[in-house]
């Protein structure tokens, strides 16, 4: 089959200048790239509805002609659930006879995959045989809310921050108890710790920081922000390599949001600012007292307004609401502050080309890309309207009385987006029309299981 070149262009959209989809060689450019690093293997990668990377492995002689033509890939497989299971009536199984798409190489993205011999991966966009490209997507989704920040004249800077548990592979118990925060022996602990840090930074990860988290074998390894489509790109590379590195040297490494009720959750600080094509940071204003922009505010007020329609992209199964409590440096309320840690927005106000939001809310099982369109989404609806933002008041977050609660369960979290119209449109009804079918999918196998605790409670006194 030959696709068309506007499917062509759809595909090639973000690749770099040497690899420009308006050169007729582009992709004979990517493969002497390809040939020139020693690559035997090529991994297509696509982000799906969970953030997770569904991929076929390509041996280096069939690279070209599905770089060219596409890959096929069950068409379907954006909605699935995160079990894999098919989502009946979600539009894109038996609507469709489970029919393929393709997938094509954003040639921008190419990565080492370094525990592999002469392995690399590119991610990809799916396009259907129509030539259309599938815009519930969350790559699409994201790529369409930042060219609606860039018609505002914004460039988006952005980072996820993520905490993980890494746990024994048989036995998914932690590694060492106690709980000590950047603790010198539980930091290393591990040697095995290193040398996942030094595979994702031959995985093209720029890694900044790294250490013991708050629980008992729960780490952060933190890196640097990015430009656009790039940022949760890095996020989306980060979290797999992390997940299959720790694989292969026999560990569990989980970013499951609550996995022991006594134990810290995870989650997945995320870091925003907008700035202009000069280069300049448009968060910032040093007349003001907290060193922030009228932008900056109505950004900040965009998120809350539309916190409680924002939670499924970022707090997206069951679990995610066990981790938004009072009292564990997690957000429970629709709240800003400056240096707030128990508040969904934390400003980081350093009165210079720093000043940057962290999001609080957000899970560590958080898809990256949706991660982003939310916030991103919510952001610029504030900035739109030019909302003013509400105070801060003297306390924190968490026990400011003014604030509303966050939605305390999924179900909660999707009746909020459901009745968001703006963020609908931002995010796209068909997206969120898919999304909501596939997690209330996800709920209702939730509501129908018998817990271990149901069991232990009421079967003999009952």
């Amino acid at each position: 089959m030959v696709v068309s070149s506007k499917t062509l262009d759809s595909a090639f959209n973000a690749a770099p200048a040497s690899a420009s989809s308006t050169e007729p060689d582009a992709v004979s450019k990517f493969m002497d790239e390809l040939r020139g690093r020693g690559i035997e293997y090529l991994r297509f990668e696509l982000p799906d509805l969970h953030g997770v990377s569904r991929l076929k492995v390509v041996p280096i002689d069939k690279v070209e002609g599905y770089a060219r033509q596409g890959l096929n890939f069950y068409g379907g497989t954006l909605a699935l659930d995160t079990s894999s299971l098919v989502v009946p009536g979600s539009g894109y199984h038996e609507e469709r006879k489970f029919k393929d798409h393709l997938i094509f190489p954003d040639f921008s993205t190419l990565t080492p995959v370094p525990w592999l011999e002469k392995t690399a991966k590119v991610i990809c966009d799916p396009i259907d045989y129509s030539g259309e490209p599938l815009e519930v997507a969350p790559r699409y989704v994201l790529k369409g809310v930042l060219q609606e920040a860039s018609n505002m004249g914004f460039e988006v800077m952005m980072g996820h921050e993520f905490e993980f548990y890494l746990l024994n592979g048989e036995t998914h118990e932690p590694l060492f108890g106690g709980c000590q925060i950047f603790n010198h022996l539980r930091s290393q602990f591990n040697p095995d710790i290193d040398t996942i840090v030094r595979q994702l930074q031959q995985s093209n990860i720029d890694i900044i920081t790294y250490n013991c988290e708050h629980a008992p074998s729960q780490f952060e390894i933190n890196y640097g922000p990015a430009i656009g489509v790039t940022a949760a790109d890095k996020a989306f590379t980060f979290k797999n390599a992390v997940k299959e590195i720790s694989h292969r040297l026999g560990y569990l490494a989980t970013f499951m949001t609550k996995p022991y009720p006594d134990k810290s959750g995870s989650c997945c600080h995320f870091h925003i600012s907008l700035w202009n094509s000069d280069g300049a940071n448009l968060f910032l204003d040093p007349s003001d007292e907290f060193g922030l922009s009228a932008t900056a505010k109505s950004f900040i007020e965009g998120i809350l307004t539309h916190a409680r329609g924002l939670m499924p992209m970022i707090g997206p199964t069951p679990n995610c609401y066990r981790r938004l409590k009072p009292h564990t440096f997690a957000p429970s309320k629709v709240s800003w502050g400056i240096e707030d840690r128990s508040s969904m927005v934390r400003v980081k106000a350093t009165h210079d080309d720093r000043t940057h939001l962290e999001i609080r809310a957000a899970s560590g099982l958080s898809n990256p890309y949706l991660t982003a369109a939310g916030v991103l989404a919510a952001g610029l609806l504030g900035v739109k309207q030019q909302l003013a933002l509400r105070a801060a008041g003297d306390c924190p977050g968490e026990e400011n009385p003014e604030f509303p609660w966050l939605p305390q369960s999924l179900s909660e979290a999707l009746d909020s987006l459901a009745t968001d119209a703006e963020m609908m449109q931002m995010l796209g009804e068909p997206f969120v029309q898919l999304f909501t079918k596939v997690k209330r999918f996800e709920l209702d196998r939730f509501d129908r299981h018998i817990t271990e605790w149901e069991r232990n409670e009421y079967m003999e006194v009952y």
